[in-house]
């Protein structure tokens, strides 16, 4: 034998036992991952069907469903668990049954709970356009994981929907599967059920719902919220094409059938409840949840809200937009009124509850403008400046930022009395200079703003965005002798028994002196009396606040507040796209001034403390805080003056120094 030969076979004899080796290992990795697959399973079965049982002879958990009271007792909305007794398959529109099986899961009749080739098929259109825009789970599944999971998307929630649906399929058939589904599954708006949808989208039972109402309410169980009719018509209208669509492509109706619907898709039922406390009630379900997060079954919620104050509120907002809106190309309007204790007496979010539920009043952060100007002078009366302090209001450069005031125009040497009366940018900047950026964050964060502070001295003209709940609440500190209350809106929690589950005892906290408060007032006074808030002088009562206006008109602000309530409006459009001329002082402070006058009527005035209260005289501690030029004339002023050679000369008379201009420009 060649010593080639040789030399290939002891290679062989080398190779063999590295795939023993790799073959050996390749066994164990197997047995290890079908050892463990198994014992998965069985944890799985284990953990899983004891629970099952005892929710089935229990029965599913209620769903927590709210009834919302205002504070006279009224009922002003209802939130999530809201169904309709059980409609049997055999009393819905066929269509409608079918529409729900076209779109959720075709092949319902023929799978045993689990579509394998559902999951296949949504596994490759999600490979292919790398993201999840396909689900797999068949309408057992969904049921599952309405009946007895909650919303977690986990690898071991869906082994255990897996299990559940199986276990479903065994024990049920498929018209009870599909009759349960149908009454339990979520539509939207907090409705449970086809028969609840049916009645709150389109008022009548789902007994009765048309091809077109139909399909609508079979778009909604992929995304309810976003293909709800109330929030968006066209595209739920868009959603229910689609619907029609599957329903000639399975073969379940003819094209001709369907044009009808098409031709003529459905429309939202009017609906006779005023939508404007629906911010609100959104809001209070929120709180809810927060305070009683284990809570189930159907609570009364009584809450704060005054009938009175918000057809006022909304009125005002109302009444602003249809008046000017347009002109000023303003689309959207918020407001929040609170009392001394932190209650909310009125909220509103938007312009429509029906066309958006974004609530603006809550939700939405933007930019304040001037209305965040006293927050930096409270820091400053905690630093030890008074209303009388004399500052400079003359140009000022701070790297490559020059704050100007709105008309270019400065004053020289006013109060702060003056500056914030007259919203002078200049004085603002200087002052957050001289008390400290942190020192303001500090303040804001004292006050209630728990939104992010930003670090840098624009924060004094208003660049940090807050909503108007946060900032509202900040201005009641001023109000209320410098102890500020916790805004809230739920005053007891009770179940149908008459259990008490929830109790609010309002409480406040002490943020500042109230020496410090009264002066706020005393300055924000004089913003009304005599700055840029004249419009907002509801003039039969004390009042005081503050005017606020983003750069280029993005967002008008008007807070203030009187003897008996602290209030605030923004005006704004969603995109962020500028207004036309439309600012804190003539458009917002108007609604304000018609939301106060309106709200307030019957009140008797009462005195607003602080506003007339004779301030402390500036002390030497904080001589006028100066810009360049009036630091440069300081020293030419200082400088020994130089005798003119001829003693019989005279200088002559010195020429009368020009008036100055007051500074501030129109109302902000």
């Amino acid at each position: 034998m060649s010593d080639h030969h040789q030399d290939e076979e002891q290679t062989l004899e080398d190779a063999r036992p590295a795939r023993r080796r790799k073959l050996r290992f390749g066994v164990r990795l197997a047995s290890f991952m079908l050892t463990a697959g198994v014992f998965a399973a069985l944890l799985l079965v284990f953990v899983t069907v004891p629970k099952l049982q005892r929710d089935i002879e229990a029965g599913p958990a209620a769903a927590l469903a709210l009834t919302v009271l205002d504070a006279e007792g009224n009922e002003i909305g209802s939130r999530g668990g809201s169904s309709a007794p059980i409609v049997p398959l055999g009393e819905l529109p066929p269509y409608l049954v079918k529409a729900f099986v076209a779109t959720e899961d075709r092949r319902f009749y023929s799978h045993f709970g689990i579509d394998l080739r559902g999951i296949a098929r949504a596994a490759w259109v999600n490979m292919r356009s790398g993201g999840l825009v396909e689900g797999g789970s068949t309408i057992t599944q969904q049921l599952a994981k309405n009946l007895y999971l909650d919303s977690d998307r986990t690898l071991w929630r869906k082994a255990q929907e897996a299990l559940i649906a199986l276990w479903l399929e065994s024990n049920y058939t498929k018209d009870e599967i599909l009759t349960l589904y149908l009454n339990r599954v979520y539509m939207g708006a907090g409705n449970y059920g086809i028969d609840a949808a049916a009645h709150y989208y389109f008022g009548k039972s789902a007994r009765d719902v048309s091809l077109a109402e139909a399909a609508v309410l079979a778009g909604l169980p992929k995304a309810p919220s976003r293909f709800a009719p109330t929030n968006d018509l066209a595209l739920a209208q868009a959603r229910a094409s689609v619907v029609l669509d599957r329903l000639v492509g399975n073969g379940d109706l003819t094209a001709e059938e369907v044009a009808g619907a098409r031709a003529h898709p459905a429309v939202v039922a009017a609906r006779d409840k005023r939508d404007g406390p629906q911010y609100f009630v959104d809001w209070v379900a929120g709180e809810v949840r927060s305070l009683l997060p284990e809570a189930h079954g159907r609570l009364i919620v009584k809450t704060t809200l005054d009938p009175k104050r918000q057809r006022a509120a909304e009125a005002a907002i109302r009444d602003a937009l249809k008046d000017n809106g347009s002109g000023r190309s303003v689309g959207q309007g918020a407001a929040i009124a609170l009392a001394p204790n932190g209650a909310i007496l009125a909220m509103i979010g938007g312009k429509s509850y029906l066309e958006s539920q974004f609530n603006r009043a809550t939700q939405a952060e933007r930019q304040p403008g001037s209305a965040f100007k006293p927050i930096v002078y409270l820091t400053a009366l905690e630093q030890g400046f008074t209303p009388t302090s004399e500052i400079e209001d003359s140009p000022i450069a701070l790297g490559e930022w020059s704050p100007k005031n709105s008309n270019a125009r400065y004053a020289g040497t006013v109060t702060l009395t003056q500056a914030l009366a007259r919203s002078i940018n200049t004085v603002a900047v200087k002052l957050a200079e001289h008390v400290g950026v942190k020192n303001i964050a500090d303040t804001a964060a004292r006050l209630g703003i728990v939104s992010p502070i930003q670090s840098n001295l624009s924060i004094a003209l208003g660049s940090s965005e807050v909503t108007l709940l946060e900032l509202t609440s900040a201005y009641s500190t001023f109000a209320t002798d410098g102890r500020r209350a916790v805004p809230f809106g739920v005053t007891e929690i009770t179940s149908l028994e008459g259990e008490t589950l929830y109790k609010n005892t309002p409480a406040t906290i002490r943020v500042t002196d109230p020496a410090n408060a009264h002066a706020m007032t005393y300055m924000l006074r004089r913003v009304i009396t005599e700055g840029t808030g004249l419009r907002a002088d509801p003039g039969d009562r004390e009042a005081a606040g503050k005017t606020g206006t983003s750069q280029d008109n993005r967002d008008a602000w008007f807070i203030g507040y009187t003897a008996n309530e602290i209030a605030g409006v923004w005006f704004g459009n969603d995109d962020n796209t500028p207004m036309k001329s439309a600012s804190g002082g003539n458009f917002a402070a108007v609604a304000w001034r018609g939301y106060i006058k309106a709200s307030q009527t019957g009140v008797p005035p009462a005195p607003l403390p602080g506003a007339y209260e004779e301030m402390p005289v500036a002390q030497e501690l904080h001589a006028p805080i100066k810009g360049f030029l009036s630091q440069l004339a300081d020293l030419f002023n200082a400088a020994p003056r130089v005798e003119p050679r001829d003693n019989n000369l005279s200088a002559g008379p010195r020429r009368n120094e020009p008036a100055l201009l007051p500074g501030g420009g129109r109302p902000r």
